[in-house]
């Protein structure tokens, strides 16, 4: 963003004082983190006052600051704009530059998949298109304000994940982005605890429609039936539903490769296609991506090009080589029953390498049915042909205890890293791959770290 910080004060409708032409090229609210040109936001929380950092901000750079009008004490002599609300204020800002950006924006959201979505979307598009995504976890209602500042003017594709817990987040969230495709990846378990029921996840979800463009176009995973059902309900909203059966673009003949993943699409969008990465539920991810992609005019030679080079955030099925050769995948970003199935699908179908193990963590953030929900997946693993399974924290233990009967190696352990770590060294070789699975609280990277072949 560069605009002058007098628009932005007509933005706000905000009293100001020092103000001239001064030029703001971004906004921060970490004074640490504090570039020339930016105007500095100042939040007030129960540990920290950011407006006793706002000299130090201007100090470092910073053309100019906010600063709440009820905050005694505005220092004199720099240029600030007195609002009631920094949040509130952000967001207007982003609000009032979103309308005059010229770039497509694609939203993208869904229980598991919306940052390995966008890292696709991002891979296929920005060979042709100057392209900015959401960075980490910016995909709240200060992230996505955040990110929508950050987007420059030539921009021509700007891509942004919405994440939430509750009720009218998503809906917040597009109708501030205003996007002209929006996508859900997938309803499964998250926030459970929060929103009641998948039935509430998936009304939570299909809020990216509140704020897409008239001539907008919705994707939505085909597969579930609950999206179905409320596309159903909203037959003036333009659709392109994706999957695995159910759907008008659909894939197939998916196989592992040494480099990751082949596959057909067929439907709508017909193909072959390859991308570096493992699991079906990331091939049927890449399928948004081609969706938009020849929604936007590239042809099936670019796409397939582009998919080819992508580079995913890590944790999303990544490939590692781990001592003796062996595989380790680290899908241990997050976990809830559907990713988890996800990955053990995988895991099934794979033949990469023939001795496959399992190092699950405990899902959290899945309400009072959490024990039900680790007990599950024992139906699922009995399926499996596997040398066995490492199970990490408290709640695996619910699992632990419904796999005793099964002639399947289990280890169960609460806290110990080191436990866990021991009982796997020894079974790694080269027809070994280990696949790390957990929410992203339970940090299984601990256990991979010490597993990995160093250089």
């Amino acid at each position: 963003m560069k605009r002058n910080l007098s628009t932005i004060q007509q933005w706000l409708q905000a009293a100001g004082q020092e103000i001239e032409q001064q030029q703001i090229t971004g906004v921060c609210i970490d004074s640490r983190n504090v570039q020339k040109g930016d105007l500095f936001i100042p939040f007030r929380g129960e540990q920290v006052n950011g407006h006793q950092y706002v000299t130090g901000a201007i100090e470092k750079g910073a053309a100019a600051s906010l600063w709440l009008k009820d905050e005694p004490n505005p220092p004199e002599g720099i240029p600030l704009l007195f609002v009631d609300d920094a949040e509130v204020a952000l967001q207007q800002m982003a609000r009032m530059y979103r309308q005059e950006l010229h770039c497509t924006v694609i939203g993208v959201t869904g229980s598991n998949g919306k940052t390995s979505t966008k890292d696709l979307l991002a891979g296929v598009l920005s060979p042709y298109f100057k392209v900015k995504k959401t960075e980490g976890n910016f995909n709240n209602e200060l992230g996505l304000p955040l990110t929508l500042l950050a987007v420059e003017d030539d921009t021509e594709v700007a891509i942004l994940e919405m994440g939430m817990s509750g009720f009218g987040e998503i809906s917040f969230l597009s109708t501030l982005a205003s996007p002209h495709f929006a996508v859900i990846t997938n309803i499964g378990e998250a926030h459970m605890q929060d929103l009641g029921s998948r039935e509430g996840i998936a009304k939570a979800k299909f809020e990216i429609i509140d704020g897409l463009a008239i001539d907008g176009l919705l994707l939505y995973d085909g597969d579930e039936p609950l999206l179905r059902e409320l596309v159903a309900s909203q037959p003036q909203v333009r659709t392109i539903s994706f999957g695995y059966e159910r759907a008008d673009v659909t894939v197939a003949h998916i196989q592992s490769t040494s480099i990751g993943s082949s596959f057909t699409v067929q439907g709508r969008t017909e193909g072959e296609f390859v991308i570096p990465v493992y699991g079906a539920h990331q091939v049927k991810n890449t399928l948004a991506a081609i969706i938009i992609a020849k929604e936007l005019g590239l042809t099936e030679a670019q796409i397939k090009s582009s998919l080819e080079q992508t580079k995913l955030t890590d944790m999303r099925m990544q490939p590692m080589t781990g001592i003796n050769d062996s595989l380790l995948i680290n899908d241990a970003y997050n976990a809830a029953p559907t990713s988890m199935r996800a990955a053990f699908r995988f895991m099934q179908e794979t033949n990469v390498r023939k001795d496959k193990w399992l190092v699950l963590g405990d899902m959290l953030e899945l309400g009072s049915d959490e024990q039900s929900y680790h007990e599950g997946l024992a139906d699922d693993l009995r399926k499996m042909d596997l040398q066995g399974v490492i199970l990490f924290g408290s709640r695996m233990k619910w699992l632990a205890d419904r796999l005793t009967e099964y002639p399947l190696e289990v280890m169960w352990t609460a806290t110990d890293v080191q436990l866990a770590v021991d009982a796997l060294r020894p079974r790694l070789t080269q027809d070994t791959v280990v696949l790390f699975k957990g929410s992203r609280g339970m940090k299984l990277e601990r256990i991979m770290g010490p597993l990995e072949e160093t250089l």
